[in-house]
């Protein structure tokens, strides 16, 4: 073994976060450490790593330093530690891999603490031989149990330290960093000083003013975006940090704009109510020890039936979601040339027709809708399609005399459901407080009733506490159902049945005038459904229910209120969404 004096070295300093750099074993206090060793030992330091990250990890960050060592212009003799904890937390595995990988270039591993021992025992000494089995460090079993140790030590902190965090967020404080609108505060609370969110003083405003615009049912998620933007909304900054040190900042983004796709993500998230869901909650709704943003009944306005929020005694919570799958709803072809191959059925197989151009023998290309991949074929030119289909779009006309007659009659109706609605409302609340009065006097004369009894009292109040579960379910359905503004959404869906064809033909592409033929049908139709169209039969059973009022003799007779109502407010919404107000709007409809 030669000696150390005047041997060149590298050193490595770890520490794990960037919190331990600061106030722990700072990497500061660990050059000093070493440095003080190889003065003493007559070392030369050539170069200096510093890692601010785990070692834990499955890409040791002390790799990058012995990649330097295995260069020979280097000319590196020793590799210089504080301890084996900071070289790695990987286990003996780990702490094999890397130094294998020293020893193979010749190069020595050396910690300050002197675990690492640089003696070498041969057992075959004694007869002049030497072989790879017979050489051994007497240290090497000690570094391997102070290697294990450290991995040890890793699984104990982080158990400690993850499973407060855990049970604190199932208690409903919260241990990760503040979403948008939120900021941190520590507060003194009977758990000890604990994290709870606060209003951002300026974020916060952004969020509300969110959840009231879409719970309003005025403005498409687009516009909504425009108009927080406007007002000043800005994304926070985003740092982007080196893998190896976390205290240094490599790039900075500025906060971004509100786009469609973060908005929606907003209003479905619960904690905007001071309802935390998360993994550690195993994705079950909880009770935050703060309060929300909003309250639980916008939020369910604001996500219209999408996601909903159900409170119920003893703080339990439900969270339901009715969302669609992404292709429950056609959405129309994306290439212009073809917008309507969504919206007409083959008449063979009632599926959605493509559309295609294929060039003929002279040149020329012939565009088709076609099905040709279920076992039939079924072509038709896209001018004979486009044709029928805005055929059938000027057929839907229908006299001043008869609208007005149906719209009228529908708000009569609706005005009947309103007091219907507010009494079936009033009746379930005073029904919950009766029963909540009754278990409150059970349980209150609970300790008085001998104990053979009380097994009856226990199940009379789980009935009862049922009952009321069962009743504030059908309470917030019922708010998720609020009446919808009758006025606006009638004078809009009016002004749509007077001007279909001006409407959809006045649309700047085609993508648009499919999307809104589309809105005229409850089932979409087959090619044979708009060939077979007359004046007599302008419509047939898939039309849109409100679109067949207007065409329907027998209107009176109508009894499906709840499911006309429904429609009506999907048609407002999306005209909406479809942009389509400042056309309606115009000198022209």
């Amino acid at each position: 073994m030669k000696p150390e004096v005047n041997r060149n070295a590298v050193a490595a300093i770890r520490v794990s976060t960037t919190k331990q750099g600061r106030d722990g074993d700072s990497p500061e206090a660990q050059k000093e450490q070493i440095e003080r060793y190889a003065l003493n030992k007559g070392i030369v330091i050539k170069k200096i790593f510093v890692f601010m990250e785990s070692a834990s990890k499955e890409q040791q960050p002390m790799q990058e330093a012995i990649d330097y060592c295995k260069s020979k212009k280097n000319k590196v003799d020793l590799f210089i530690i504080k301890s084996i904890d900071r070289f790695t937390r990987g286990g003996s595995l780990s702490y094999d891999l890397l130094k294998r990988q020293l020893d193979s270039c010749g190069i020595t591993l050396i910690d300050t603490y002197g675990v690492i021992s640089q003696e070498q025992v041969n057992t075959l000494e004694h007869l002049g031989h030497s072989y790879k089995w017979s050489t051994y460090s007497p240290s090497r079993k000690s570094e391997m149990l102070e290697a294990e140790r450290s991995k040890d030590e890793v699984r104990d902190i982080l158990s400690r330290v993850i499973g407060a965090e855990i049970r604190y967020t199932q208690m409903g404080y919260w241990m990760r960093r503040p979403p948008y609108g939120y900021i941190g505060k520590k507060i003194e609370t009977q758990h000890g000083k604990r994290t709870v969110l606060r209003p951002h003083p300026e974020e916060s405003k952004f969020i509300t003013k969110l959840f009231e615009l879409r719970a309003s049912r005025q403005f498409t998620d687009k516009e909504i975006a425009t108009k927080l933007n406007n007002m000043g909304y800005r994304g926070r900054t985003q740092y982007r940090r080196s893998k190896t040190d976390h205290s240094r900042i490599i790039s900075k983004t500025e906060g971004t704009l509100l786009d469609e796709k973060r908005l929606w993500r907003i209003v479905r998230n619960p904690i905007y109510t001071g309802i935390i869901v998360e993994k550690w909650t195993k994705h079950q709704p909880v009770k935050a020890m703060f309060e929300g943003l909003v309250s639980v009944e916008l939020f369910n306005r604001a996500n219209r039936g999408k996601r909903t929020i159900i409170e119920m005694p003893g703080n339990k919570i439900a969270i339901t979601d009715n969302i669609a799958p992404r292709n429950a709803t056609p959405q129309g072809a994306r290439n212009n040339d073809f917008a309507f191959k969504h919206y007409v059925m083959c008449p063979q197989c009632n599926k959605p027709l493509s559309g295609s151009s294929s060039r003929g023998k002279t040149g020329q290309y012939y565009s088709y809708y076609h099905c040709d991949k279920r076992g039939h074929k079924f072509r038709v030119t896209k001018e004979d399609l486009e044709t029928k289909v805005y055929s059938f779009i000027d057929g839907m006309t229908f006299s001043e005399e008869r609208i007005d007659q149906v719209f009228t009659a529908v708000r009569a109706k609706y005005e009947h459901h309103i007091a219907t609605y507010e009494a079936q409302a009033t009746a379930i609340d005073n029904q919950i407080k009766i029963l909540e009065s009754n278990a409150r006097e059970l349980a209150k004369n609970f300790t008085t009733i001998a104990p053979s009894a009380q097994k009856y009292v226990n199940e009379e109040l789980e009935d009862i506490d049922k009952q009321i579960k069962g009743l504030l379910i059908e309470r917030t359905d019922m708010e998720t159902k609020k009446p919808m503004d009758i006025d606006r959404v009638l004078g809009k869906v009016k002004k749509f049945s007077e001007n279909i064809g001006n409407i959809i033909n006045q649309q700047s592409s085609d993508i648009k005038k499919a999307q809104l033929f589309g809105l005229l049908f409850k089932t979409l139709p087959t090619y044979n459904d708009l060939s077979f169209r007359n004046q007599k039969t302008p419509h047939f059973t898939g039309v849109n229910p409100v679109f067949g009022l207007l065409a329907d003799n027998n209107f009176p007779l109508v009894n499906s209120w709840g499911e006309i109502w429904k429609t009506f407010e999907d048609i407002d919404v999306r005209l909406v969404e479809l942009g389509v107000d400042e056309i309606m709007e115009g000198n022209d409809v």
